[in-house]
């Protein structure tokens, strides 16, 4: 299989590269592996010549990439090994993370409950089921048991409408393509049926069989770098060994996603379509007559439409057209045009509708984002009238479990001081019973505090944030900030909670979460207003909610530490460029680093709904340029903060090649002796799924590395 194999680093090799590093105390110089380099590489965008040094580095299998990942992955064990915290940062994270953790409860079409749980420290994950909510359960799919080490995730699972089969999907090492495997619900045996080369898909039944969407079979050594094009939908029925039957595709439009949708009375197969707008086009036809063609509900793909079910012959589904923040549709499938469509539940001006259920025979949940925290109604279905309002325990997040069969609904509740809490609610009485919730050992949650500010961005623009600390915190100037951000795709970022953050909140660290344009929090026309060319307001949201901690004397720039992930990732390394003496450490994550050419691999060209392409204009190419991290570093001596990179060897959504080719020009750059480092994890991929062990492992890392790079030596436990 094609992936960069990170060997086990010799404690030889770890003395070599020590030697190259001075003492621990104070800055540590570090003689950083040579790259593989071509200086000949030069693009031209509409007349812009640009240089790619570090395009060797793209080829993940070359030899001399190999060579290089070893390297620098010798070089920041070498140094992380050193930081004398280490192991007792690891210890206190182990007992952290070690208590029990309970998903929501479905009961699904064999009348029985299923549930994930999580004892402590298992590396995924376990689902289980019972006959009643509160009853004694038993194993019914133990992912731990598909890999020794933890790195088969099981990513979902799709039930008949018999309820006999379950199909399930797997990924390996964090990557997107999935494996599709079938077994029998009353004996948890496995049918023989397997499907390979999968990709962003569930599996929906129909009759005795299920719909799933993959590409073609990737070629051999480029399974997790290729561009992957001609998505289509296949039927597999049960037991058959001829190939699966396409029922869809769309090769004159190569780059987009399909998606194929059964509701539960098996009438319609409905397809969505995806990767070219910010939204999905739709359609559908008769399951019970052959011959039917295809009906259009919408064909752009300019709007989110997210359908809920179909009831009586009639779809009921959340749009964006015509309401940035979405109102509730419900139009007859026998009259589908849109000057039929009802609007059941208007667009509100003061908060996105974010999800629909079913709740019983004439009901509806509701999840609404108001300020970036949920707020939960139940509506008429018969014509959106609000109902009542389930009352939350707090700001926070909250997700729902309902059915039009069944009066019982299950909500979880979370924030970043509550751990995931599940309730039940009755849509009859409108009565909320707590079901369960963790209880974590050596801390007390109700020693810290969550406050929402709004601060000021560079066009003056109103920015909303999340603060949380250990009460009695004060003002002074010194507090050590760790600065969240994401800013893109139409991805909120409300209030959750993390265990491993715990040990930033008890030493005296302030966690800040700033909701940026780009994101869904205000609704569409938020999320418009970070992207393309205007995605330098993100840049500017997340360096003004820095300036705003300064100025407010929580921090100072030697106490402030950022980070990001995927798009965050980029936030993170286009910011730092931008403002390198606002922050003493930065951590870029699985970013987007190269702007010219992140749309040549993988799934990247469906991120040009969001970013714009270099090919797009010359206009787009200058701007996509001019904050690009990969070309916008700088190279004069202007002191950069310590800055550890982070990627995996199976990330194949941002392919390790935008983090290598940025890590490579950073230690290749005049930016100041701070650690320009780069961690590269194996077995690993873009972040779902992985194993909490890996996931350990990380925030060892990561935690020792900002705490020794601000001068502060965590609390042992």
């Amino acid at each position: 299989m094609n992936r960069i194999i990170t060997h086990a680093i010799m404690p030889s090799m770890i003395a070599a590269m020590t030697c190259a590093i001075s003492s621990c105390s104070g800055t540590q110089q570090i003689s950083y592996p040579e790259a593989p380099k071509d200086t000949t590489v030069v693009d031209n965008y509409f007349g812009i010549n640009v240089a790619d040094p570090y395009r060797p580095l793209e080829n993940d299998t070359a030899a001399a990439t190999l060579k290089w990942v070893e390297e620098e992955n010798a070089v920041t064990e070498a140094y992380l090994s050193r930081i004398p915290f280490r192991d007792s940062i690891r210890k206190r994270l182990t007992q952290l993370n070690n208590y029990k953790k309970s998903g929501l409860p479905s009961k699904e079409k064999d009348g029985k409950y299923y549930f994930y749980e999580n004892d402590g420290l298992k590396n995924q994950s376990v689902l289980y089921r019972s006959e009643t909510v509160d009853g004694p359960a038993e194993v019914f799919l133990d992912p731990n048991e598909l890999s020794e080490d933890g790195t088969v995730a099981l990513t979902g699972v799709y039930f008949s409408g018999d309820g006999k089969y379950a199909a399930y999907t797997v990924s390996r090492n964090g990557s997107d393509w999935s494996e599709i495997y079938v077994m029998d619900t009353r004996t948890k045996e496995l049918l023989p049926d397997h499907i390979e080369w999968a990709k962003f898909t569930d599996a929906s039944w129909a009759g005795d069989g299920f719909y799933y969407s993959a590409y073609p079979r990737p070629e051999a050594g480029k399974e997790f770098s290729n561009a992957n094009e001609n998505h289509q939908i296949y039927y597999h029925k049960l037991g058959d060994t001829a190939p699966d039957r396409l029922v869809y595709e769309d090769p004159a439009h190569p780059l987009h996603f399909h998606t194929a949708w059964v509701p539960d009375t098996e009438d319609y197969l409905f397809v969505f379509g995806g990767g070219e707008g910010t939204g999905e086009s739709l359609m559908y036809k008769s399951l019970k007559s052959p011959s039917a063609g295809w009906t259009v509900i919408e064909s752009s793909q300019n709007y989110n439409i997210n359908p809920v079910d179909v009831v009586d012959g009639k779809l009921y589904f959340t749009t964006t057209k015509d309401a940035a923040n979405r109102r509730l549709i419900e139009v007859d499938l026998n009259r589908p045009g849109q000057k039929e469509w009802k609007t059941l539940v208007a667009e509100d001006s003061t908060a996105v509708l974010e999800g629909a259920q079913m709740a019983g025979k004439d009901k509806m949940l509701l999840t609404y984002l108001k300020d970036a925290v949920n707020h939960l109604e139940v509506v008429s279905r018969a014509d959106g009238s609000k109902l009542s309002e389930i009352k939350l325990p707090s700001l926070g997040t909250v997700r729902t479990v309902s059915d039009k069969n069944d009066d019982e609904v299950f909500y979880a509740f979370t924030s970043f001081t509550y751990p995931t809490a599940i309730y039940s609610y009755d849509i009859k009485t409108g009565e909320s019973k707590f079901l369960k919730s963790p209880e974590i050992e050596d801390i007390n949650l109700d020693d810290y505090v969550t406050e929402q500010v709004f601060y000021t961005s560079k066009d003056g623009t109103k920015v909303p944030m999340f603060l949380t600390y250990k009460k009695g915190l004060e003002k002074n100037g010194k507090n050590p900030v760790y600065l969240y951000g994401y800013g893109g795709f139409n991805v909120p970022l409300p209030p959750g909670f993390s265990a491993n953050r715990l040990l930033w909140l008890e030493n005296g660290g302030i966690y800040a979460q700033a909701n940026l344009r780009g994101g869904s929090e205000y609704g569409e026309k938020w999320h418009e207003a970070g992207t393309k060319q205007n995605k330098l307001n993100v840049f500017n949201d997340f360096i003004s909610a820095a300036e705003y901690m300064i100025d407010q004397n929580w921090t100072s720039p030697d106490y402030l530490t950022i980070e990001g992930g995927s798009n965050g990732g980029l936030l993170v390394g286009a910011t730092v460029n931008m403002r390198p003496d606002l922050f003493k450490v930065a951590i870029p994550r699985v970013g987007v680093m190269d702007m010219m050419r992140y749309h040549l691999f993988t799934i990247g060209w469906n991120w040009a709904s969001d970013y714009g392409t270099s090919a797009d204009s010359k206009e787009m190419a200058e701007y996509l340029l001019n904050y690009s991290p990969v070309h916008t570093i700088k190279n004069d001596g202007t002191p950069y903060p310590a800055i550890l990179v982070t990627t995996a060897d199976h990330d194949d959504r941002v392919v390790p090649a935008h983090s290598f080719k940025y890590a490579a020009a950073l230690q290749a750059a005049d930016t100041g002796d701070a650690p320009k480092l780069i961690r590269i994890d194996s077995k690993a991929g873009h972040g779902g799924g992985k194993p909490i062990s890996k996931v350990i492992d990380e925030y060892t890392d990561l935690y020792s590395f900002i705490f020794y790079n601000l001068g502060i030596t965590p609390d042992k436990k």
